[in-house]
């Protein structure tokens, strides 16, 4: 048995907002991470496995975005993709102290500057 808990594949989904009351299934991330025992982001697994830490941004009829989770100077996480390379990081607010475990929330700052919630849905090891 490892002594580093598995990669995750987690499912955000947009919270509820004034253009979706119900939330939107069709705007969101998923992406993959190595979580600790308690859903929190492991730093140091990162490291090793950084290459498969992906990201994949639906966002309704927009085209997807595809990148990977990176780890910035000070602790913060964000989600930088690889196409064109024009677009700013969106970054994970707090990330680092969030659990990643289905029905909690979390919050992204798009590369407008926009916070947008978003709720956990699923977190299946890969």
């Amino acid at each position: 048995m490892s002594d580093y808990p598995a990669l995750k594949k987690i499912r955000l989904n947009l919270a509820r907002t004034k253009e979706f009351p119900q939330g939107s299934a069709h705007h969101g991330y998923e992406f993959t991470a190595p979580l600790d025992a308690t859903g929190h982001i492991d730093a140091a697994l990162w490291k090793k496995k950084r290459d498969q830490c992906r990201v994949r941004r639906f966002w309704g009829d927009e085209e997807e975005e595809i990148g990977h989770l990176v780890h910035r100077p000070g602790g913060s996480w964000a989600f930088h993709y690889d196409v064109n390379g024009e677009d700013d990081d969106e970054a994970g607010y707090r990330f680092g102290a969030h659990a990643f475990n289905p029905g909690e929330y979390v919050s992204i700052k798009d590369e407008d500057g926009d916070l947008h919630t978003f709720q956990v849905v699923t977190v299946q090891s890969i």
